[in-house]
């Protein structure tokens, strides 16, 4: 289980306090949503739990162990597993050697293909590519998810995981979420303003100006997500504004 007891941070340039405070728990067996406002916050505390960022005050535990003072490596080696919103690419690794990195070992080509299947990518076409620019952004994007999920973390978390997924591919990964939270291993957590994570969530964290402003079920958020209107799922949440956090 995932919990963070009133995390603060400022903008080192500006001083401008980004975060006021927010505390929540991912409990395991359970998908949480952190939804909102782009420049809430979201992606920020992302990056905090994975040892990205480093939280003016407040504290991150993983099964109750504090992670304070963990950098990303060791977080990992914890048991984190984090999915960027704009994935890292790595020029001279293939997909391959990614995938047995996050693995911790090789990997069986039956293996390999299972989990580069569950994010909509043929084993064979892709294992032997470069992690570099002649993959498209949503191909790097797809890669990365499927080493999380080859890394089988304690808590995964990914960061807009929609983004640059084509539909089919976008169905296929909301049926691992679910997959991942049925098999109660570890605790997820996914931001994302798309309805159709949304609506698998287990428990929905609503974060805008800093602070987790409401949290529910989705039959207690959605009425103040969407007000008084049907929307078919995979549509944006109408807090999607503004510039990124």
């Amino acid at each position: 289980m995932l919990e963070l007891k009133n995390i603060r941070w400022s903008l080192p340039e500006s001083g401008k306090e980004i975060l006021k405070g927010v505390s929540l728990r991912a409990e395991d067996g359970k998908c949480t949503v952190i939804t909102g406002p782009n420049g809430g916050g979201k992606t920020t505390l992302a990056k905090i739990i994975a040892g990205i960022k480093k939280q003016d005050g407040g504290q991150v535990l993983l099964d109750g162990r504090p992670l304070d003072g963990m950098d990303v490596t060791q977080r990992a080696q914890a048991g984190v597993g984090y999915a960027f919103q704009q994935p890292v690419r790595f020029k001279g690794l293939t997909v391959r050697d990614l995938m047995e990195l996050a693995a911790g070992g090789a990997l069986a080509e039956d293996a390999m293909c299972a989990w580069l299947s569950q994010v909509g990518l043929c084993a064979r076409d892709y294992v032997d590519r470069e992690i570099d620019a002649s993959l498209s952004g949503g191909e790097i994007k797809r890669i990365e998810i499927a080493t999380v999920l080859a890394r089988k973390p304690r808590l995964a978390v990914f960061d807009e995981p929609e983004a640059g997924i084509d539909l089919w591919s976008f169905d296929s990964l909301v049926q691992v979420f679910q997959g991942l939270a049925r098999k109660g291993e570890g605790s997820i957590l996914i931001i994302s303003h798309q309805r159709r994570i949304l609506e698998i969530a287990d428990e929905i964290l609503v974060v805008s100006g800093g602070v987790v402003e409401h949290r529910g079920t989705k039959e207690e958020i959605f009425p103040l997500l969407f007000p008084g209107e049907t929307k078919p799922a995979g549509c944006a949440c109408p807090l999607e504004r503004g510039a990124q956090a």
